[in-house]
């Protein structure tokens, strides 16, 4: 099947994010990256004079509806490329569809890495690019005693189990772990907040998502921790997802992503009006919208070389692929299909965007299965 259009059809590619459930909030964001980067490709010209065709569906933040509404997508609809999937339970879900109908995946979020397949394109961040520097950035600027609190499944035990390791070659011990249900309730939000409080720990290390994280966040500043001296830490709380808690509850909060609005590239200059042009003065660009946006313009330019949306004819010319994002140069690694890129950490400001605090001096290559990663090293 070649999958080649007629100048009627256009390129069709799915698009499988959430704007219902537990990660509304962020997989919207992801629409949002997808839909800009999709309307300025259009404008442009399309690929080879034809646009790409949004096939858009909505799985409502569940696994099962996620690979229903993937095999919807590849059986019923004949797509082979999705953009789609947030946390690693919805990758998960959708996985064995594509690789089944040898379909292609761009996944946009952080992940807890120990995974590879020749049918997914890791846009998002591996532990060594995130994890690392930020456990270095703890005990550097707050100490050596740090809390661990997550929601209970898969990215939030493995990216603690990593973190776990990584500080306690530091030097640093961990005051204590807890975990609560994905979906947890205002009372188990404030167990956890319980245990917070007993730790008396230098930092919290926070893998806690959705709803329940932003609840955290808000009990935290109203318990009365200095977040100056006391903060969360992150991988994913981001700039929107502040907004919606309230800026004046997250000031000195810390999250190690590779994009933040701040950056004062050109590219990112253009990104940032773009985006609020195209959503709204008050909208805010993150890691999950900029790296959404990033990954469509990754196909475009590999099926402008390939002429065909077959997996097959696309690989050559995505992998080894360089491209400038709003975050800076990224690289999809020609190994283990993830990109190379810059870690950085913020600290969260008083009007909810961050002010770099530290960054990488070139992009960082993947490692998902920190083979050749050392503990020890020193990063910050």
């Amino acid at each position: 099947m070649s999958h080649i259009p007629t100048a009627s059809e256009g390129w069709r590619i799915g698009v499988l994010f959430s704007r219902s459930g537990l990660s509304a909030l962020t997989e919207s964001e992801h629409l949002r990256g997808t839909t800009l980067a999709i309307e300025e490709i259009n404008k442009g010209g399309g690929v080879r004079g034809l646009p790409l065709v949004p096939v858009l569906r909505d799985p409502q933040s569940s696994p099962t509806t996620y690979r229903q509404m993937a095999r919807q997508l590849i059986v019923d609809e004949g797509v082979t490329i999705i953009f789609g999937c947030s946390h690693s339970a919805s990758r998960k879900a959708v996985l064995p569809l594509v690789e089944r109908h040898d379909a292609l995946l761009f996944y946009p979020s952080v992940y807890e890495g120990f995974e590879y397949s020749e049918n997914v394109i890791y846009a998002g961040a591996t532990l060594n690019q995130c994890a690392f520097a930020l456990a270095d950035f703890l005990i550097r600027r707050y100490g050596k005693r740090i809390g661990f609190v997550g929601a209970d499944y898969i990215f939030p035990r493995e990216s603690n189990r990593t973190m776990r390791d990584i500080l306690e070659s530091k030097g640093a011990k961990v005051a204590g772990e807890v975990y609560a249900p994905l979906e947890a309730s205002s009372s188990e939000v404030a167990e956890l907040m319980g245990h917070i409080r007993s730790w008396q720990a230098d930092a919290v290390f926070s893998t806690v998502i959705g709803g329940p994280a932003r609840q955290l966040y808000r009990m935290y500043a109203e318990a009365g921790f200095d977040t100056q001296q006391r903060p969360i830490a992150s991988l994913t709380m981001a700039e929107t997802e502040i907004n919606e808690i309230g800026p004046e509850y997250c000031h000195g909060h810390v999250l190690s992503a590779s994009y933040f609005q701040t950056l004062p590239s050109d590219q990112n200059q253009l990104f940032v009006a773009a985006y609020k042009d195209r959503f709204g003065a008050e909208a805010t660009t993150s890691v999950w919208s900029q790296t959404a946006y990033l990954q469509v313009y990754l196909l475009a330019h590999a099926l402008e070389r390939a002429g065909s949306l077959e997996p097959s004819a696309l690989a050559p010319h995505l992998l080894g692929q360089n491209l400038l994002a709003p975050e800076g140069p990224v690289c999809v690694d020609q190994e283990n299909r993830h990109l190379w890129l810059t870690p950085r950490i913020g600290i969260m400001r008083r009007d909810g965007l961050f002010d770099v605090a530290w960054q990488a001096d070139s992009p960082v290559r993947p490692d998902p299965y920190l083979a050749t990663a050392r503990f020890d090293e020193v990063w910050v």
